[in-house]
């Protein structure tokens, strides 16, 4: 059981928060939501944002979903205290920064990702901290600040009273303990490249600073590719070319200027979920603001707080349920037939939220057991006809007459250090498999140890986990077939895999030759190998499946019957057997 303080805000935070969590309620999950205030109204009422009550309920919980917050700037916020509280010196400060600031919440991270084509998926780590938005923002300058600028032609014209100065602070501790955030969360989405974001031709000390800290971090880091772009240069290329980005990280006002861009180019914020981190702590919260003047009105895009639940999820280690949320919001945003405003549509928040519980509620287990009824080549078959790439080449089948279909549990590895020494406990992710899913493993298809044996094996079966495909290597083969065990692998090998790799990630996309698996899609596996089918088109791949055997039995008989083979293919469509009905003669 994980715990969420659930701070619904104001404006629309509250019917956002409220459709999300009815979609929530449709995965029963062992959450312990417990419901607490912040914002506007606090203020309002209280003079304080943030009362003591919340803090208390933030210290008392795994972690917290934020709705939406209004501020405003400080002459209207003191306009609207009550009476008795106006002229005591209280000073509205935006609920936002101080969670970031007491808890210590260091990185803002903004997914990004095409939810249509799959074009593009990339993140934003924004610095929460420091940066020129630590607070140093000066308007009459004192005489060490006026000493700072004082020969510049525009300071001397204005005078110290007239002139302000923000500091930009950027600190070893902030800068470090970020880049290696970056670095991890690279590492265990599967990014190949981080891209440090910056403007050193022009900041040209703390830039330089920047450039010494990475690449010394990135000496630990040779797997993954890093660069160092000017700001300018990356807004443009995520117009562009997004799909190039895989991780960029970036000083507070940088990050925060890119990771709008990100959510514009994503389709605007209201798709657009993040969250905040911190050693010991987070929240997570919908990128759009709180919209006071749409409150009420059933008209805000629900999708971004459900996909910040999603987000959320995978932080508390429930990688498969963020992923089904995801996939379901894909899925209606791709139908495009019930949207908000924002995307083009005319529906209202409920109407879409309810869309994407209905998304969940279509069980894939009725098209999955039409889908391990079929035999791989049929199903193949029907990827093609759809331009979809589903054969994870080279994992071949280990246990003869094996058949296996479940939804995709995804585990990645990697190497460790070979001098170092001690049992990495890399298998106990199986104690978190669901029952009915089908284990991928990606070790990058080495074949110098193992990944799977018949101990997991033995565990698996009492969990009701469907089959393992690796794309790595297994040991205990005999034992294995002898249990029948559906396993699918690249390799086999003796050599143990206690001390050789670590457990990077689970409940990530894979990439395997190419062809992307993600967590609750489908796998297909019999003797022909293993196919990967997008949760999103598994139905229609079922349906051109099925009619492609019919179509191949009709010909059959029809061959048996004494008919030539090339007119028995042309008479039942076999070039296209799903356009025509599937084992129907054609009319032609």
């Amino acid at each position: 059981m994980k715990s969420v303080a659930v701070l619904p805000g104001d404006g629309i935070g509250p019917e956002v928060t409220s459709a999300a969590l009815d979609v929530l309620d449709k995965l029963a999950l062992p959450l312990d939501l417990r419901f607490g205030e912040i914002g506007w109204e606090c203020w309002r009422q209280e003079g304080n944002p943030v009362p003591a009550r919340t803090w208390k309920l933030l210290e008392e919980t795994d972690t917290c979903l934020l709705g939406a917050i209004t501020s405003k700037p400080l002459r209207e916020a003191e306009e609207e205290l009550p009476a008795d509280l106006r002229g005591t010196g209280l000073t509205f400060v935006s609920p936002v920064i101080q969670l970031r600031q007491r808890l210590s919440l260091y990185a803002n991270i903004r997914p990004v990702s095409d939810l249509v084509d799959g074009r593009f998926d990339f993140t934003v780590i924004r610095e929460n901290t420091e940066g020129l938005y630590a607070g140093y923002d000066f308007h009459g300058l004192d005489d060490a600040l006026w000493n700072l600028v004082r020969e510049h032609p525009n300071a001397q014209a204005s005078g110290p009273g007239s002139s302000s100065v923000t500091l930009r602070l950027q600190t070893r501790f902030g800068m470090d303990r970020l880049i290696r955030h970056g670095f991890a969360y690279a590492r265990s989405h599967g990014h190949h490249r981080l891209t440090l974001v910056d403007k050193p031709n022009v900041l040209r000390h703390s830039g330089n600073h920047l450039r010494e800290l990475l690449e010394l971090i990135a000496v630990d880091h040779p797997e993954i590719e890093t660069e160092i772009l000017n700001v300018d240069a990356v807004a443009l290329w995520l117009v562009r070319r997004p799909e190039r980005f895989g991780v960029l990280v970036a000083e507070n006002m940088f990050g925060d200027i890119l990771s709008d861009l990100g959510a514009g180019v994503m389709g605007g914020l209201g798709l657009a979920p993040s969250g905040n981190i911190g050693d010991h702590g987070s929240y997570f919260e919908p990128v759009h603001g709180s919209a006071p003047g749409m409150a009420g009105q059933d008209r805000a895009n629900p999708m971004a707080m459900v996909l910040t639940v999603a987000q959320m999820l995978d932080h508390l280690g429930m990688p498969v349920p963020g992923g089904e949320l995801r996939e379901a919001v894909r899925a209606v945003a791709g139908r495009r037939t019930t949207l908000t405003y924002d995307m083009g549509g005319a529906s209202g928040t409920r109407e879409v939220a309810h869309a994407v519980a209905e998304q969940l509620d279509r069980s894939p287990e009725d098209v999955l057991d039409r889908l391990a009824r079929l035999d791989t080549a049929s199903v193949s078959d029907a990827l093609d006809s759809l331009g979809i790439g589903g054969v994870l080449a080279g994992i071949a089948p280990r246990v003869p007459g094996a058949r296996a279909a479940g939804r995709a549990f995804t585990v990645t590895y990697q190497p460790v250090d070979p001098a170092a020494q001690g049992f990495r406990n890399a298998a106990d992710y199986l104690d978190d498999v669901p029952e009915g899913s089908f284990v991928l493993v990606d070790n990058a298809g080495s074949t110098r140890c193992t990944n799977w044996g018949s101990l997991l094996t033995k565990l698996a079966q009492r969990r009701g986990v469907r089959g393992t495909a690796l794309h790595g290597s297994a040991r205990d083969i005999a034992e294995i077939r002898a249990a029948g065990y559906p396993l699918f692998s690249t390799g086999a090998t003796m050599v143990s895999g206690k001390n050789r790799v670590e457990l990077a990630a689970t409940g990530r996309d894979v990439v395997i030759d190419g062809v992307t698996v993600r967590p609750g899609d489908l796998l297909i596996a019999d003797d022909n190998g293993v196919l990967v089918v997008p949760a999103e088109h598994a139905a229609e791949v079922a349906d051109r499946a099925e009619r492609v055997e019919r179509t191949e039995g009709a010909i059959a008989e029809a061959v048996d019957a004494g008919l030539r083979l090339d007119e028995a293919r042309r008479r039942y469509g076999y070039a296209k057997p799903w356009d025509d009905g599937g084992g129907r003669q054609s009319r032609a």
